[in-house]
Order: structure tokens, then C-alpha cells, then sequence
């Protein structure tokens, strides 16, 4: 099958969506499709459309769906679909209407979507795959890594501002890694070095780099304020890294709610106190180890490859059939 996978983000290789979309085409080429990725979908003839985003791909969806009205649609939400434009914004809404099939990447995201979206919405979880080589931890200090681009949504220094709250004999280290996405949250990283001796930002790294890193650390802290479903949390879980992280919906919905690492959105004392704990409180750091080690397989890269081979199989049959629900 010739398939067409349209992704807005720009192609550079630590966005989230771009990880996400790399990696689906890689699937699907595995899977026997033929496939071809683009930013908007310009009549270029396929069997099938996968379109990343409802509303920044609203208009390749719309235009798919008006030429091509019997065949195969997804739309896959994120973070922004599922947290800002639902159910209000009216071109999320009309590509979701018109989509053959909904692909959201965390069970919690059914929460916010009416009942007809829900019938025909499938969860397939991000994977991800771990380094050939894990290094070891370094003896001398407690390393907690950071993987987020500097903006506004992904509340990029709170571990930063919660380290500053330990008390003088941890030996925790929190090492970030992550574009800034504006001049001021550079100017605000490099302020946090200079005042804050255990923050260290290393910028952007490279997919392979961030992921040597993560493997490295003792711990992952992912604070966002918004997530769809974070391809860090599949990369801790695959490479055994605890967790600690905000408890918004998307993560609640990657990581289970009885998960012990949630801490409340924005909370720095919290955050600073649970970090403490992880350091010095064996029996915590191995309760949330467990538990991450508990949850590898739901985001192994055959159970991901499985599911979107089993969508497109159902997705085939009932638009064979002249269904589109």
C-alpha cells in the first residue's frame, strides 16, 4: 500500500513529532508499505493518508478526505489537539470528524473526546529503543537528566529550581539537554548555570547523544505542562531510568496512575523533596524501577509495529467494506 505521512514540524531531529513521524515511516516501510513523508499532502496519489496533528494538518486532511472520500484517513493527535484544541477549534474538530480512523499515543487522551471520536479511536504507544552501550553511572554524584527543548510548555527548569532546595550534602546533579526555542529561555539557562551549581544545560544533543545520556543518569524528570504522549518517557522505560514526573493527563495515561514518580504540575518544593527521597531512600528508587521495568513491553518497538499493522488491517477492511466508522 502507498502511503502518505504528513507531519508539520520542521525536520530536525530532537522534535517530538519528528521522532514520531521518523519513526512511523520506518514501521510502516517494515511493514511492506510504501511510504513518503511531507509537511502537506499536495494530490499526490496514495492509498492511504496518516496525518500527524488535527489541526496544523487540518488542510492536507481536508483536501485528502474531498478527493479521496472512500479512502483510508488517520489522524493522530498530540499534545496541542488533545490539551488546547479540542473541543473547541473548529479545524481539530472537522479533521477528527472526517478521519477513517483517531491514533492517539496514551490511554488517558479517550478522557477528552466525545463518544463518536472515542468508537473509533485506536492508542498506540510510542516506542523506543535503548543504546547498544549503557554506560555506568558516575560514583561521585546523583546525575538526573533533563530531555526537553527550553519553552514554556515543557516548564523546562523546574528540576533546576528544585535542586536549589536540597539540602547541602546531596550530591545531585541536574544535567539538561535541550534547544533553546527562544532567546530568553537561553539567557534564563545560562542564568540558572551561573547561580545554580547543580544545573548544568548542555544544549541541543543529537537523538543518539540524548538517549547516552539518559542511559547514564539515575533518574529522567520530565515537568511539561502539556504532553500528548512523550517519546522521553518511552526512552526511560526502554533503557530502566526512573521517573519522576508532572502528573498532566499525557503522562498519567504513558506510565499507569498508580505510578509512585508523579509529582503535581509546577510544584517545585514537591519535586525537590521526591528527588531527596530518590537519592538517599534505596527502597523508593527501587519501587519506581520496578515499576518502569514492569512496563518495558508496552513500549517495545514490535508491540508498536503490531499495533498499526493490526489499525491498517481493520482500517482496510472496513473501507473495503464502505465503512468509515
Amino acid at each position: 500500500m502507498k502511503i502518505v505521512l504528513v507531519t508539520p514540524a520542521p525536520p530536525a531531529e530532537t522534535l517530538g513529532n519528528t521522532i514520531t513521524a521518523n519513526r512511523w515511516e520506518n514501521i510502516l516501510r517494515i511493514l511492506g508499505h510504501q511510504v513518503s513523508t511531507t509537511t502537506d499532502w499536495s494530490d499526490e496519489d496514495c492509498d492511504a493518508l496518516i496525518a500527524l496533528h488535527a489541526r496544523r494538518s487540518h488542510s492536507s486532511v481536508e483536501s485528502f478526505r474531498r478527493a479521496h472520500p472512500d479512502r483510508p484517513l488517520i489522524v493522530a493527535l498530540t499534545g496541542t489537539d488533545l490539551y488546547s484544541d479540542l473541543p473547541n477549534n473548529s479545524e481539530a474538530l472537522h479533521s477528527v470528524s472526517i478521519a477513517t480512523r483517531v491514533v492517539a499515543l496514551q490511554s488517558a487522551a479517550l478522557e477528552q473526546l466525545d463518544d463518536i471520536t472515542r468508537a473509533k479511536t485506536h492508542i498506540i504507544y510510542q516506542s523506543a529503543v535503548p543504546p547498544a552501550y549503557k554506560p555506568k553511572p558516575a560514583d561521585d554524584r546523583f546525575d538526573v537528566c533533563v530531555l526537553s527543548h527550553l519553552r514554556e510548555v515543557k516548564d523546562p527548569l523546574r528540576a533546576a529550581f528544585a535542586s536549589r532546595r536540597l539540602p547541602d550534602a546531596s550530591k545531585i546533579c541536574i544535567v539538561h539537554a535541550g534547544r533553546a526555542l527562544d532567546p530568553k529561555w537561553m539567557e534564563a539557562a545560562r542564568q540558572e548555570e551561573r547561580e545554580n551549581s547543580r544545573y548544568r544545560w548542555i544544549g541541543e544533543q543529537s537523538h543518539e547523544a540524548g538517549l547516552q545520556l539518559l542511559s547514564r543518569c539515575r533518574l529522567l524528570v520530565l515537568s511539561s505542562t502539556m504532553e500528548g504522549g512523550a517519546n522521553a518517557i518511552a526512552e526511560a522505560v526502554v533503557c530502566g531510568i526512573p521517573i519522576l514526573c508532572s502528573d498532566i493527563p499525557g503522562n498519567v495515561g504513558m506510565l499507569d496512575r498508580t505510578y509512585p514518580g508523579f509529582f503535581h504540575t509546577g510544584d517545585t518544593e514537591q519535586l525537590s523533596t521526591m528527588l531527596y527521597r530518590a537519592e538517599i531512600d534505596a527502597d523508593f528508587l527501587g519501587r519506581l524501577a520496578d515499576f518502569i521495568q514492569a512496563l518495558q513491553e508496552r513500549f517495545a518497538p514490535e508491540r508498536e509495529a503490531a499495533c498499526w499493522h493490526q489499525l491498517l488491517q481493520f482500517t482496510l477492511s472496513k473501507s473495503e467494506l464502505g465503512g468509515t466508522g
